[in-house]
């Protein structure tokens, strides 16, 4: 019988009733808020510095345009994710009980599919942006900063929730709001082109490029993201494998989180539970 079928916690927690998205197999509850709240307070110091830098250089237009890049917008994703998932593990850590378990259901699945969007969509970025946009080098080292900021390490934020937190592997149902978030995004690019009278990006441009070749990579960018969804996905079913299974790393919890066990009624950790 799976563990969480033990505890009668789990069965009225029913999502993520052992707390995966707030702990980690390696990394104290503590640590892992620290170093989530950490690399969030990075992202938006970034954010916010290349604002600053705009409107002190007479670029503010490029900081209202910015909205309309999928780079910037994921960029705000992971920054928030990480606030978020730091207030979440830090009220796991401090109380024994994640502030996500006490919202409404609705806004858990949000959660989970929020999770799974930070580590798909900044490979995808960093992929398309090495690989289609970037040519001749920075001009100057704020921007050589920036861009590796945004195109870079937003890859090695999507890495370190990967590998260090204990989340399950991405439920193939996330590929429909993967596939719609993409969706949406073709739709602003276009809108953006329509109101503002710019494209976001060159290859999407059907004045400089024929409607088969904007298509055909609208349909490979697609394509690309399922390709990352399925790796990401067994990537993580993986790391639970060698280190739940192999290794037997069920968890850093905090010393606060009891569950009750149904087979005597008394109060037990929660580490306890997971390992029977």
């Amino acid at each position: 019988m799976p563990f969480w079928k033990k505890t009668s916690a789990s069965r009225e927690a029913g999502f993520d009733p052992t707390y995966r998205f707030e702990t980690s197999w390696v990394l104290p509850p503590g640590l892992l808020f620290a170093l989530r709240a950490l690399l969030s307070l990075y992202a938006f110091t970034t954010i916010f510095t290349i604002f600053g830098w705009n409107g002190s250089h007479g670029l503010s237009e490029n900081t209202v345009h910015s909205f309309s890049y999928f780079t910037h917008l994921t960029y705000w994703g992971l920054a928030f994710y990480y606030a978020v998932s730091a207030l979440h593990t830090f009220s796991y850590w401090r109380t024994g009980t994640p502030s996500l378990a006490r919202l409404p259901g609705f806004l858990q699945t949000a959660h989970s599919v929020f999770y799974s969007t930070i580590v798909v969509f900044p490979w995808i970025v960093t992929a398309v942006y090495w690989g289609l946009l970037f040519s001749n080098g920075f001009p100057t080292a704020f921007e050589a900063w920036t861009n590796t900021s945004q195109h870079g390490l937003n890859s090695l934020y999507a890495l370190f929730e990967i590998i260090f937190p204990r989340t399950a592997p991405l439920p193939f149902l996330h590929l429909i709001p993967i596939v719609i978030i993409l969706a949406l995004y073709l739709a602003l690019a276009y809108v953006t082109f329509a109101t503002e009278g710019f494209y976001v990006y060159d290859f999407l441009d059907t004045r400089t490029n024929s409607s088969g070749k904007v298509a055909a990579y609208i349909v490979g960018i697609l394509v690309a993201a399922v390709i990352v969804f399925l790796i990401v996905r067994y990537v993580i079913m993986l790391r639970v494998w060698v280190t739940e299974k192999k290794l037997g790393k069920i968890g850093k919890f905090s010393p606060h989180g009891r569950v009750t066990d149904d087979d005597d009624g008394k109060s037990i950790p929660l580490h306890n539970v997971i390992a029977k």
